[in-house]
């Protein structure tokens, strides 16, 4: 399990798993629906990312988010 702490911490989760699947950012991109710069903008951590893609991107590589405390 990964602890994500920001932006940036889930944007390299993102494209560790991306990479692990073999997938390049314009595949990702139109397996999800989203432009390419979107893609990369996640995976570079930006912090005004709509929340909504980066959960579809979540999603589309099989990565499963949790909350504890």
């Amino acid at each position: 399990m990964t602890t994500i702490r920001n932006a940036a911490d889930l944007g390299r989760a993102i494209r560790a798993r991306r990479l692990e699947l073999g997938l390049q950012q314009t595949e990702l991109a139109m397996q999800s629906g989203v432009s390419t710069p979107t893609v990369s903008a996640i995976e570079n951590g930006k912090e005004t990312a709509r929340v909504g893609l980066v959960l579809q991107l979540c999603r589309d590589l099989g990565i499963q988010l949790s909350v504890g405390t």
